[in-house]
């Protein structure tokens, strides 16, 4: 039973439905896989043992949604009804709502059964999973390692097998980068795609996805979450067919750009992350698709500061919000110190500069838009460094400004395309000779996540990867 929540969720629906399993022992697989190994890897902020089970209880052999009775873990910064929201951060004490976030809703309607929820950074503001409430989540592959983030704690349960898939969001790279530290493949759909509601509206840079081991299981969960929802502010185009169904046809001849410079000055990029990009463009070559190098004008920008002007306001009105659902106004003992710094830069922001910054922002992406439309794929690094240690990077200590720009060099290739609203995906293609998984980007046009799937899943079939396990599930 220890391998068996590595198997596709879609492999796992289909034995619930045709009875072969049942969704309780689904259920119980997963939990007992949590109890067994949660104390090591630490993903969990909490855990719906007895929910779950009930809800496993009522999934039947008959029942006709896709996923039911498949275990899913939720990122701990979306409301699920009766299960504890806390962002990682004591501001937010015991707060238990009452109601789920569409995303969440969604996922019970595909037949989900919701076993718990996972780390992040202190409201989700780094790529690795170390928060002063809850402590590191660590990467199973290495444990001295982060499995990146702000989505780390969903990562390190998929690749740890306590569940075969887990809910993820995306700001600057959230599902990608811990894609590529666990191994596992992580799409940030278009802007638009998945309503971001009740709470929002739309986002500027915020969608929702999930952390998977296959593309066959992104697709189908995809077309599971995307869709409007009424008083969303904005929304992607449908596709002209499932997004499961488009991922299985072959993507014909693609126009493939490769883009080794990262978007962010300064940034050396390790040897074998661009090692792997170049591995993989030799790849694409082979399967006939037409590859040459590309120097998008992104590197020529000051985005830190700009995408910093903007990331700031969004995270200190979490901030903001969850004191008042206290009843007070937030304290710097209430928070980790980037997080009171992020609040302090935002209220002394004058708000003009920060309607230039978003400004610069969209014509910025403008701009990267209408240069990459030449190309129906381009590839990059996932990451410029392979998974940092534990306790290198974090928002506490004397320096949590350096922190914060120490992880921009370590992820530099995925903020950009939550400015430009472009689908991209992470593929675990490789493994290092250090343990590794070793992962490459692609960038797609926007609203083409169909695209971006196809060309996965061919890569996927030429390199398969989902039956590389890290060492915990393969020895435990």
């Amino acid at each position: 039973m220890n391998e068996l929540l590595t198997r596709s969720a879609i492999e796992l629906g289909s034995l619930v439905r045709s009875a072969e399993l049942s969704a309780r022992e689904l259920v119980e697989a997963s939990l007992r896989r949590i109890d067994e190994l949660d104390s090591e890897i630490g993903a969990f902020t909490y855990v719906a043992g007895d929910a779950a089970l009930e809800a496993a209880d009522a999934v039947g052999p008959d029942d006709p949604r896709p996923f039911a009775g498949v275990p899913i873990a939720v990122k701990d910064n979306r409301a699920v009804a009766g299960m504890p929201l806390t962002m990682c951060s004591d501001l937010f004490g015991d707060l238990v709502p009452r109601h789920d976030a569409f995303v969440v809703r969604r996922l019970r309607e595909a037949g989900f059964v919701i076993v718990g929820k996972t780390k992040l950074p202190e409201m989700g503001i780094l790529p690795t999973t170390e928060s002063r409430r809850f402590g590191p989540t660590r990467n199973p592959w290495a444990l001295d390692r982060t499995p990146g983030g702000s989505s780390g704690g969903s990562a390190a349960a998929v690749a740890a097998g306590m569940v075969p898939i887990a809910h993820g969001n995306d700001g600057g790279g959230s599902i990608r980068i811990p894609a590529a530290c666990c191994g596992l493949v992580g799409l940030k759909p278009s802007r638009g795609r998945v309503s971001l509601g009740p709470e929002l509206g739309d986002a500027f840079l915020l969608c929702e996805g999930v952390l998977a081991r296959t593309v066959a299981d992104t697709a189908a969960v995809l077309d599971r979450l995307a869709g409007y929802e009424p008083g969303d502010t904005t929304w992607a185009p449908p596709p002209p067919a499932p997004f499961a169904e488009l991922a299985e046809r072959e993507p014909g001849r693609l126009r493939v750009g490769v883009a080794m410079d990262p978007p962010l000055e300064g940034t050396v990029v390790d040897p074998i992350c661009e090692q792997a990009a170049a591995d993989a463009a030799m790849l694409l070559e082979s399967l006939g698709h037409d590859v040459g190098e590309v120097s998008p004008p992104w590197s020529q920008q000051n985005i830190l500061s700009d995408f910093t002007r903007l990331w700031a306001p969004l995270i200190s009105m979490t901030t903001m919000i969850s004191g008042r659902l206290r009843g007070r106004p937030a304290t710097e003992d209430d928070v980790e110190p980037l997080t009171w710094l992020m609040w302090e830069n935002a209220q002394s922001t004058n708000s003009l500069d920060v309607l230039a910054a978003e400004a610069k922002m969209k014509s910025l992406a403008r701009t990267l838009v209408a240069f990459l439309d030449q190309y129906d794929v381009v590839l990059t690094p996932a990451l410029a460094r392979r998974p940092v240690e534990i306790g290198e990077i974090h928002g506490r200590g004397p320096d949590p400004w350096g922190n914060y720009r120490r992880s921009s060099h370590f992820t530099p290739f995925t903020a950009i395309c939550n400015v430009t609203g472009q689908p991209a995906i992470a593929l675990p293609l490789y493994h290092g000779g250090d343990g590794l998984p070793l992962a490459v980007q692609l960038i797609g046009r926007p609203s083409r996540e169909d695209v971006l799937l196809s060309v996965a899943a061919q890569l996927e079939q030429a390199l398969p990867w989902a039956e590389r396990l890290a060492p915990p599930v393969a020895t435990s």
